[in-house]
């Protein structure tokens, strides 16, 4: 109900249990906007111009104590504005001491600035807590402020401006979440953040299943016609190697090439396939793909997905299985991937699942991050996938996103997914692509993790302009336009935006990336660290896995050269130390992984 004031000059039985105040020592005139000019600045709620509204003590028969001043402004029907007269143009910090007595999951509220609209989730609160509104810029003069009442139905104490303090990004560690990654990854890792908080990474998303009639380069050739110069980065999508339909579209190929020959960094998204009709599906059927599906519109249970013995717990085992040989196979090659699964988990929000996109987020947050850990732990324990870098993206970022972020131990990289291009605009343009920097997501992105990732834009439909990521310092890690018009379109993209950008010294193309990514900062792949050798350790990191099996049956049934990358020692791959080379060995390491009690032979190195 949108009923406010009002009430307060009706009937005497609704002013039993509402209790309202007008403030008599407001420093401002009721119809006047104040301005703030010096800052920072911390000024109560009730002495901004209300438009008319009262000032509040409680809401109805709901006391909310502690609140400072005279009382607080209660955000239902009529805005709430300022002014701010600021020197130069630049970004600005606003936090307000709010509480948010209605609505348990989350109340959105819109901040305008100069006639352009943000919003933010103010998380449900009976007591009073202070929280970010997030970082704005401000023209040089003055600028008008206001808290809509769009949604509103929110609780105003103290408001405080001030000027934007950015958090140093270039100090990160580089240590990757996975104990166990490979050197290249430790290389990659190490490249990237010494770039973050200074540079931005230039990225493209190739289309996928012989689109474009089989012209993968078709997006990646019009950047360097337009630009003279390629992206840095190149966006896979694995969805096609899945236990449905599955069929090799020579995706790992293209990854293996772009980082081994193009010396690209390549990054992984998957959109893995259900049945849309999962309750008649048989485990290692074949369906067609117009029959499949990585929406929510499957009755796939994606909460039974967790539970060991279940269907949908054996489907996602299959689907990870076959995501893991294309994966040991790169890593085969020696090539690191920035990999992106479980991609926009939020939708369009809600911790239930109810805003989700995808059949991976139906069932909310917490069997969501569970799932994550269990692909993160199968692939790393159970196939020995160690060339990930692991980036989360959830969408949205609101104040619930922290329900979804599954942990530091399982991420190397958080991720946004820019699509605005005709809404939510923050340029003051109403046509034309919308090249806004994002800067106030980025910087809550960096606040909810501690400044402890690195944060990137890996989807967006209109890359942000160079002079709005300047001015705003939103260094995002990379960028990466979807395919198809997302980047071919000047409706999406203005093409001179595309090639300032490209031939700036703020972003970094694909032939200014150093030949020694993969070893950046000194790390060796082919360098041993264990002083003994154990027969069968195919890859030199010191324990037995699968992957060593992996290898070990490449390297015998296919009659393969030693892969790139292993441990250059004569005798590895002797299990049985009988001075010979033959498929006892492959037997005799399958049985010591099955837990059989054999030895294996151990060198001196």
């Amino acid at each position: 109900m949108k009923i406010k004031r009002l009430i307060s000059i009706a009937a005497a039985t609704v002013l039993s249990v509402t209790t309202l105040a007008f403030s008599a020592s407001s420093a401002f005139a009721a119809d006047e906007d104040p301005v703030i000019s010096s800052f920072p600045a911390t000024v109560e709620c009730e002495d901004l111009n209300l438009n008319g509204d009262t000032v509040w003590t409680s809401v109805y028969e709901n006391q909310i104590p502690g609140y400072s001043g005279e009382g607080f402004a209660y955000l239902t029907g009529n805005p709430i504005s300022f002014k701010v007269d600021v020197p130069e143009e630049g970004m600005y910090q606003m936090s307000v001491r709010y509480a948010q007595i209605l609505d348990q999951a989350g109340r959105v509220q819109t901040i305008n600035v100069n006639d352009v609209s943000y919003t933010t989730t103010l998380p449900y609160s009976t007591e009073w807590k202070d929280i970010s509104l997030g970082m704005f810029r401000l023209k040089k003069g003055i600028n008008e402020i206001k808290i809509m009442p769009q949604y509103g139905y929110a609780e105003y104490d103290t408001l405080t401006i001030e000027e934007a303090v950015y958090p140093d990004l270039t100090k990160l560690d580089p240590t990757p979440c996975d104990k166990e990654a490979t050197p290249e990854v430790k290389g990659l890792m190490k490249y990237l953040t010494s770039v973050y908080g200074k540079n931005i990474l230039s990225g493209q998303q190739e289309i996928y299943g012989g689109g474009n009639d089989g012209n993968y380069e078709l997006e990646f050739d019009f950047i360097h016609d337009l630009s003279g110069e390629y992206p840095a980065i190149r966006g896979f999508d694995m969805m096609n190697y899945n236990p449905l339909y599955g069929w090799d579209d020579n995706t790992t190929e293209r990854i293996i090439e772009w980082a081994n020959e193009k010396n690209g960094i390549p990054t992984v998204c998957w959109h893995i396939n259900v049945p849309t009709d999962f309750a008649s599906y048989e485990l290692g059927d074949a369906v067609d793909w117009q029959k499949c599906t990585y929406t929510e519109k499957s009755d796939f249970d994606t909460s039974k997905a967790i539970v060991e013995g279940t269907k949908e717990n054996g489907y996602v085992m299959m689907a990870i299985e076959d995501l893991a040989e294309q994966l040991l196979r790169v890593q085969e090659a020696g090539v690191p991937v920035i990999f992106r699964p479980f991609h926009e988990a939020e939708g369009n929000g809600g911790l239930d699942g109810s805003g989700a996109w995808f059949w991976w987020s139906k069932s909310g947050a917490e069997v969501y991050k569970e799932l994550w850990k269990l692909l993160y732990t199968t692939l790393t324990e159970k196939y020995g996938v160690h060339n990930l870098i692991w980036e989360e993206n959830l969408y949205t970022w609101s104040s619930e996103s922290k329900e979804w972020y599954v942990g530091d131990e399982y991420v190397d990289i958080v991720g946004y997914d820019k699509y605005n291009t005709e809404y939510h605009r923050h340029d003051g343009n109403t046509t034309g692509p919308n090249e806004d920097a994002e800067s106030s997501i980025f910087y809550t992105l960096v606040d909810y993790v501690n400044n402890g990732k690195m944060v990137s834009m890996p989807e967006n439909d209109t890359i942000p302009s160079l002079g709005n990521l300047t001015i705003e310092k939103a260094y995002w890690l990379y960028f990466c336009p979807w395919y198809g018009e997302h980047i071919l379109s000047s409706n999406k993209n203005n093409p001179d935006t595309v090639k300032e950008l490209y031939q700036s010294d703020l972003v970094i193309t694909l032939d200014e990336l150093p030949e020694n990514w993969k070893t950046f900062g000194g790390v060796d792949p082919t360098d041993p660290t264990e002083p003994e050798i154990i027969a069968g350790d195919m890859d030199g990191n010191g324990i037995i896995n699968i992957y060593d099996l992996i290898l070990m049956k490449r390297f015998y049934l296919i009659n393969s050269k030693v892969p790139t990358g292993l441990r250059p020692h004569a005798r590895v791959e002797d299990v049985t130390g009988d001075g010979e080379i033959s498929i006892e060995d492959i037997v005799t390491l399958a049985k010591f992984l099955t837990g059989q009690d054999v030895a294996l032979k151990t060198y001196e190195g």
